[in-house]
């Protein structure tokens, strides 16, 4: 169960303070700012140990990005999300299941993002009483009631012009708001739904997950994926949709729509859809080391008194023949580099003085294509500066499943229109490292 929700910027200032099972002081908030300031001053243990040389850290060796999701204080547990600039903190003082809580507070940024489009500091101010609303309909003395968005939108209107004129001429005239008629029988969707032209997408997107030894050995590499989809359909469609190669996945999440028995016995997904965009599932996908390689990085960094040289050179691998594309190379720096001089043959590179980081954006890839290289030299204060940098890597490869999962069909039941069907694929890199 949850007692209070409060929705905090990143000054540690109270934008939304929401209260379910008694009131919690305000000064919880200052409890959790004291926590997280304490742990963003403290250094790992294997650093503390050169405190006592003499070595003096100005800077904090943490971000906020940092904070554990759970802190724990003699009295409450702070559970915190940090999403878009906001913190979303919810103390609790007994035993409760803290994955409960981090999915409902997921879910409430959610929905608030489906009604504001954009959740933020200044868009939530500009709605506290539809994001009151929402908060009183989610939940109920502590425990989570009606979280569909689709049930929602019965309930309370989006903020769009037209609602917020409608609801005010309705006060001035007295009229009381009319409460919504015939709701479904199916909590995520609508009654009476229809459409002119029935239609309904689903979107492929797998994250690479990847980390590269410096000689090219993969050490480990895996995907994450989301079948998205976005239904403009008429009544109460029933849907079975099939894979041609179920078996690459696993740990497979399903919206509720989904009929697990059904997967679990045939592995199709047979559900009713909600009517607009919806995550219909989540999963895993365990890569081969050819699998997770849609290109190829070889850094060769040659360490040098008061300096080095480094060489990075991007080769493309096998992607079905579709182009990689937004290719983008983050080289971090010693922290003691004074200048950087560099010359690169593709794309265009930029060094960051502050971050102490060379980003290289490349653009797009192709097989048979001279290979991206980006080449110089860097001055340090350092005598002997420090090794070991991690590269990032980021790119997208559109029209392309890395895992190889692939639609085989969709197929309609319980209602006579034949609706247009697209499927679309896309890989991009989640947390790709490469080690130097």
């Amino acid at each position: 169960m949850i007692n209070s929700l409060f929705v905090i910027n990143l000054q540690g200032k109270i934008i939304v303070e929401k209260h379910w099972r008694g009131i919690i002081s305000r000064q919880i908030v200052d409890v959790f700012n004291d926590e997280s300031a304490k742990f963003m001053n403290s250094l790992p243990g294997s650093m503390e140990d050169k405190t006592g040389s003499g070595q003096d850290w100005k800077e904090p060796f943490y971000t906020r990005e940092d904070v554990p999701p759970i802190l724990e204080t003699p009295k409450y547990w702070l559970l915190n999300v940090l999403r878009d600039d906001l913190i979303w903190l919810c103390p609790v003082d007994r035993e409760v299941d803290p994955m409960l809580v981090f999915e409902f507070i997921h879910r409430i940024i959610d929905i608030l993002t489906d009604y504001l489009a954009d959740v933020s500091e200044l868009s939530i101010r500009e709605n506290f009483v539809t994001v009151y609303q929402l908060l009183e309909e989610m939940m109920d003395y502590g425990y989570p009631l009606t979280t569909e968005p689709n049930t929602l939108k019965d309930i309370i209107m989006p903020p769009t012009i037209m609602n917020k004129v409608m609801t005010t001429v309705g006060a001035a005239a007295g009229v009381a708001p009319k409460f919504p008629q015939n709701l479904s029988s199916i909590p995520w969707r609508k009654a009476g739904v229809k459409y002119t032209q029935n239609e309904i997408y689903f979107d492929i997107v797998e994250e690479i997950d990847a980390t590269i030894a410096q000689n090219g050995t993969v050490v480990s590499c895996e995907a994450h994926g989301n079948v998205v989809a976005n239904c403009k359909l008429s009544g109460m469609p029933d849907l079975t949709l099939s894979f041609i190669n179920p078996r690459v996945i696993d740990d497979v999440s399903f919206h509720p729509c989904v009929r697990y028995r059904k997967w679990e016995s045939d592995k199709v997904l047979s559900f009713v859809p909600p009517d607009g965009h919806f995550k219909l599932m989540s999963y895993r996908a365990e890569l081969t080391h050819y699998q997770a390689m849609p290109l190829q990085v070889k850094p060769q960094i040659l360490i040098t008194k008061n300096g080095g040289r480094f060489d990075i050179t991007v080769h493309p691998r096998s992607t079905d023949g579709k182009p990689i594309e937004n290719v983008k190379v983050s080289l971090p720096m010693p922290k003691g580099t004074i200048s950087v001089n560099a010359t690169c043959n593709g794309g265009q590179y930029m060094y960051d003085p502050v971050t102490k980081t060379i980003k290289w954006d490349i653009g797009k890839i192709q097989q048979r294509e001279r290979a991206p290289m980006l080449s110089g030299t860097f001055r340090s204060s350092d005598l002997n500066p420090e090794t070991g940098m991690t590269i990032g890597v980021d790119f997208q490869i559109s029209m392309y499943a890395v895992s190889g999962l692939k639609v085989d069909s969709l197929r309609l039941f319980h209602e006579g229109y034949k609706p247009y069907k697209g499927v679309r694929s896309l890989t991009k890199a989640g947390k790709f490292h490469v080690r130097t």
